[in-house]
């Protein structure tokens, strides 16, 4: 039935932060009960952040980090985002829960501590990328948004600075991390990083000189087994040479089939982390 809860919220487009709001109202672990049970036992919670902004009542949600929502938070955020709920959902929520608030004396037991955020694979590709000689621009590693919309931005940003530059200027890389959104428009396989790499393609159109990837970092990106997907000056082209109609595959939220046909899937396995989403678009000159 949490299962059921979780599908319909990735499906809603409903960010991350809400989505925990009402994970922790369904759960006995979650929003610092962890830290409650095991009270007055000291307790050290080393943490891999996998949210925009690292905030750490949201990562895994929060088992050992209090949290101020209540369920009837949990239950207006079903609401707002039209998400169908089971009727022992309904009912739980309803009911109560037993998420700690963030003053609550059983948590002054507790050290939490990040050793892995998502603005440490932002650092690493940034020192890469300029000790081959490339110019560097962050967008930030908190993004958050739908990730067509991201995508046609980025486009349009890449474009632009493409313009500025002149023969024999340094090329640029663009990154760019935090987590994105689909709102399902249709019943394909698809995720965040394969649908917004499906929009930029579909966005500079096979613009010479500028490649994108889009990954999640634990090799999963969606439902499906791939992290992501890679595009170039030729992807679209490629598509229409595999008869595979990117516009239509973005309509029915199908990324990863269109790049499953022409090879331009990423698939690392599981990477055993997760940082987030990591995105990169270089910019030659031309």
């Amino acid at each position: 039935e949490k299962q059921a809860v979780n599908a319909g919220l990735l499906a809603s487009g409903a960010p991350i932060t809400q989505m925990n709001v009402v994970r922790k109202h369904l759960s006995q672990v979650k929003g610092g009960q962890l830290a409650s049970a095991a009270y007055p036992a000291a307790m050290h919670t080393l943490m891999i952040s996998d949210v925009p902004g690292d905030d750490m009542a949201m990562i895994g949600s929060g088992p050992t980090v209090g949290d101020a929502s209540t369920s009837r938070d949990a239950q207006a955020i079903l609401t707002q985002w039209g998400v169908a709920v089971p009727a022992s959902v309904t009912r739980a929520l309803a009911a109560g829960s037993q998420v700690v608030p963030p003053d609550d004396m059983r948590l002054s037991r507790v050290m939490n501590r990040i050793y892995a955020a998502p603005k440490q694979s932002l650092d690493a590709a940034q020192a890469l990328a300029e000790a081959e000689g490339f110019r560097v621009i962050r967008l930030g590693n908190d993004l958050e948004g739908e990730a067509r919309e991201v995508a046609r931005a980025h486009a349009a940003l890449a474009l632009q600075e493409q313009a500025r530059l002149h023969p024999g200027d340094a090329p640029i890389v663009i990154l760019s991390g935090g987590e994105l959104t689909v709102t399902r428009r249709g019943d394909g396989v698809g995720g965040p990083n394969a649908e917004y790499a499906l929009a930029l393609m579909l966005a500079l159109n096979g613009a010479a000189g500028i490649w994108g990837l889009a990954c999640d970092t634990d090799g999963v990106d969606g439902a499906a087994e791939v992290a992501g997907a890679i595009i170039g000056p030729d992807t679209l082209a490629r598509g229409g040479a595999a008869r595979a109609d990117a516009e239509s595959a973005l309509a029915v939220n199908d990324a990863h089939s269109f790049f499953g046909r022409i090879g331009g899937q990423v698939v690392t396995g599981p990477t055993l982390t997760n940082v987030n989403d990591f995105r990169a678009m270089i910019v030659h000159p031309v």
